[in-house]
């Protein structure tokens, strides 16, 4: 069993730090029990990284999308086990743990530890891990967002000239054994048929990863209404809700993780003025951003200033414009326009990613202009610890002094007044 009083705090390192270091940080804790030279944490919650991993290069890099579902369905939820399948372009024995959500855990035995010890607590801690991925997905913090989508756009970029490269070689092989010149009938119908065959499993590679990081905007908002619908069951307002149309443009997973968010947070905050009869949720798709309306016909007492603060990390994040306007008696409005495009290039945020929570919380302090003393007193730690952190935020954002950090820090939304509360809850995660 666990040791609680050395595993625990070990587990809780983990599901610490940046969502995408996980499967580094899980290989080592499973290191010395479940020796392996590789680790995958296979999840569809994570949509510009669903493929989580850890071990010899040569063996990662090649496994594929494809390989992983292969897997996942010869694997039961919840009953863990030792098999042999094609993975990573090779015939191996491989552990397999799929939790009930669907997340799937792949370890790779070391040679001499082919034995599947203990492969309930193997699961019991997986679940742990699952459970920690899909509030921190939930949550979508701007860190988690700026990750994921740069992460998604160059998965999109590599697919687009692969498919492109690839497709160019097979056509032109195509074009080469259909000319007449060939006279071995037999030899250029069958490397027709096999590069034939090669280009439409190379299209349906492609669709079945462009699968995993996008879904029309028609299915998010109906697992929005759903979920929305479960939060209020208790609540007397009637509620109205207005679907974009089928043809709707799709989301990047980014996009549709932070809508629905967003569009919750309008509504709880709608929710907490008296009285409150009536609520109008409505997603409209245009071409080139996603609109969130949220409407009312109450008090127009909406506390703008704290829906706006709760609203602006995840706008800044993704570029998103967010417009709140409330009237006394008549009724309060929320407008959010979520673009469809990944935004220009933010590199600091990808650096303020691999922050620890203990150094985005240090952070945070340092962007409200406090010193190491006045930290220390308000983490309670002593003043060297605060200034070793220090040291290590100013290392991983590159820059030299206290008010280029907190500057990176502003301009990624992680400010005295738009930030400092929601980076202490997602510390909590």
């Amino acid at each position: 069993m666990l040791d609680t009083e050395a595993g625990l705090p070990a587990l809780r390192e983990v599901i610490d730090g940046p969502l995408h270091e996980i499967a580094g940080r899980f290989s080592r804790f499973l290191a010395d029990r479940w020796p392996h030279t590789a680790l995958v944490i296979f999840t569809r919650e994570c949509t510009g990284r669903p493929r989580k991993v850890a071990g010899a290069p040569e063996m990662i890099n090649k496994i594929t999308i494809a390989e992983l579902e292969r897997l996942k369905a010869a694997v039961e939820p919840g009953r863990p086990l030792s098999t042999t399948a094609t993975i990573a372009g090779a015939t191996r024995t491989v552990w397999t743990v799929l939790d009930p959500v669907g997340t799937l855990l792949v370890l790779f035995p070391r040679a001499a530890r082919k034995r599947f010890s203990q492969p309930a607590e193997l699961a019991e801690i997986f679940g742990i891990v699952v459970t920690s991925i899909r509030q921190q997905v939930a949550q979508a913090s701007p860190d988690y967002l700026a990750e994921s989508r740069a992460a998604s756009s160059e998965r999109a970029r590599t697919i687009a000239e692969m498919v492109a490269a690839h497709e160019t070689a097979l056509v032109s092989i195509l074009t080469t054994l259909r000319s007449t010149g060939l006279d071995d009938r037999h030899a250029r119908l069958a490397a027709i048929d096999s590069a034939s065959g090669a280009l439409v499993a190379l299209r349906s590679a492609q669709q079945s990863d462009l699968a995993l990081s996008e879904e029309s905007a028609m299915a998010a908002f109906a697992r929005l209404r759903k979920e929305i619908r479960q939060a209020l069951r208790h609540h007397g307002a009637e509620i109205e809700f207005v679907a974009p149309p089928k043809s709707g443009c799709p989301l990047t997973g980014e996009v549709a993780y932070a809508a629905r968010a967003m569009t919750r947070t309008a509504v709880l905050a709608f929710t907490t003025q008296s009285g409150l009869a009536r609520l109008r949720i409505a997603w409209t798709c245009g071409g080139k951003s996603l609109r969130v309306d949220v409407r009312d016909h109450g008090s127009g007492r909406l506390d703008m200033r704290s829906l706006r603060r709760q609203l602006d990390g995840r706008a800044r994040t993704l570029g998103a414009t967010v417009d709140l306007d409330a009237v006394p008696d008549w009724g309060s409005r929320a407008t959010i326009d979520l673009p469809l495009d990944p935004p220009p290039d933010r590199a600091n945020e990808s650096r303020l990613a691999s922050l620890n929570r203990r150094e985005l919380e240090v952070l945070c302090l340092v962007t409200q202009g406090k010193r190491n003393k006045a930290i220390a007193t308000e983490l309670g730690v002593t003043e060297s610890t605060v200034k070793f952190h220090v040291a290590g935020v100013l290392k991983k954002l590159e820059v030299t002094s206290r008010g280029e950090a907190a500057a990176m820090a502003q301009a990624a939304g992680i400010s005295p007044v738009a930030a400092a509360v929601p980076i202490r809850r997602n510390l909590e995660i």
